[in-house]
């Protein structure tokens, strides 16, 4: 495993993320060594083909930011017809993601620890997710800092680039103020449809697991707000227009 570096024809100015100061355990460390092999994926400029990650052909399902894994690895667990590849940069999250996926025995998970941003644009093919799951992002929510939010038009843009036809983009957040940013993005980028929307005490997650910034959210007393889009195919609204 090599450690996330920028990649000199990708470099970013602004990120998504703050690289968090958190210690290695000896098991997470021993699982980044040992583990690695069976689940990790290094970053790299080549598209991946799925077929061969993985084995099979079937669907695969896009997580950005995992965290500690325990609920990419509960996914995996229940869905084995689906394929999930993970991205996280946080080391020790990677660690016990992989810990908990060797305990489950799947077979149908990978991982890589790099910036998803950068993961999307240099090793994601266009078309080739069935769903992409963004839960509890970073909520940056000082006005000053909203520009390092992950979701803006860019992100919007090469997201739907890689969603399959009616492939779908699930997003989670337990900040109002991050979810009017999200609800605004979204629409103004013109790529997505809303399909399904909830607000909740935590007690209707959309399709996915409670996760652990959920519950420190719901400890806060925030109310959960989960969304399902579906990727809008331009290609056949062109054509619906060329028609009348």
């Amino acid at each position: 495993m090599t450690s996330s570096k920028d990649s000199p024809s990708r470099l970013r100015t602004v990120r998504s993320f703050v690289r968090r100061a958190g210690r290695l355990t000896s098991s997470q460390q021993r699982a980044l060594q040992e583990l690695w092999p069976a689940f990790g994926v290094e970053f790299g400029d080549e598209p991946l083909r799925f077929d061969a990650l993985f084995g099979r052909s079937a669907p695969v399902v896009l997580e950005i930011g995992f965290g500690n894994g325990e609920t990419l690895v509960q996914q995996a667990a229940e869905n084995p017809g689906l394929d999930f590849l993970g991205v996280e940069v946080h080391e020790p999250g990677v660690g016990h993601g992989l810990l908990k996926a060797r305990d489950a025995g799947i077979r149908n998970l990978r991982v890589i620890c790099h910036d998803a941003v950068e993961v999307i644009d240099a090793m994601i093919p266009p078309a080739s997710l069935s769903r992409v799951n963004l839960y509890f992002p970073d909520p940056w929510p000082k006005k000053r800092h909203h520009k390092r939010r992950i979701i803006q038009p860019r992100f919007l843009e090469a997201v739907a680039e890689r969603l399959s036809s009616g492939g779908s983009l699930h997003i989670a957040t337990d900040w109002e103020n991050y979810a009017e940013h999200i609800e605004v993005a979204v629409r103004e980028s013109g790529r997505f449809e809303c399909v399904e929307r909830r607000v909740h005490a935590g007690d209707e997650a959309l399709d996915r697991p409670r996760t652990k910034f959920e519950r420190r959210g719901l400890r806060h007393g925030h109310q959960i707000r989960d969304w399902r889009f579906v990727r809008i195919d331009i290609s056949s609204m062109g054509l619906a227009s060329s028609e009348l």
